[in-house]
């Protein structure tokens, strides 16, 4: 069943944008999971794994809707598998992710604050002598 808040929702996107309930409650539960997934990692250095066990994301139109961050690293070959054959994949995958970094070679791909500046000032730059196209 659905909340009161929910509800309020649906008919407010249905009234005022002419929006489904079907396709408002789909953007709605991938929004929550990639909010979720987006916990798992917060820094360059984070390895973690999240689990889609509801079968609707083996659907290419469902995964589809999920941020193209998140949609680079699902792979044909990780859909739709047993627990077993999942439980594996993930035990290979902790054991590589958990090896000591090489901060010789993180250092090596991070920029420092101050390239981080210079970048911030080219951007700054492109982005004023670009041209402003009509409305």
């Amino acid at each position: 069943t659905l909340s009161h808040v929910l509800r309020a929702r649906l008919n407010f996107m249905r009234e005022k944008y002419s929006i489904r309930d079907n396709d408002f409650l789909t953007f709605d539960a991938v929004r929550q999971a990639a909010q979720c997934m987006g916990r798992v990692i917060r820094s360059k250095t984070d390895y973690g794994v999240v689990v889609l066990a509801d079968s609707r994301y083996n659907r290419q139109d469902k995964r589809s809707k999920l941020p193209p961050w998140i949609v680079q690293f699902i792979r044909e070959s990780s859909l739709n598998l047993s627990t077993d054959v999942a439980v594996d994949q993930i035990r290979a995958f902790l054991k590589v992710a958990g090896q000591p970094i090489d901060q010789q070679a993180l250092q090596a791909i991070l920029f420092d604050q101050q390239q981080v500046g210079e970048l911030a000032k080219q951007f700054a730059h492109h982005a004023a002598a670009a041209p402003v196209l009509p409305a």
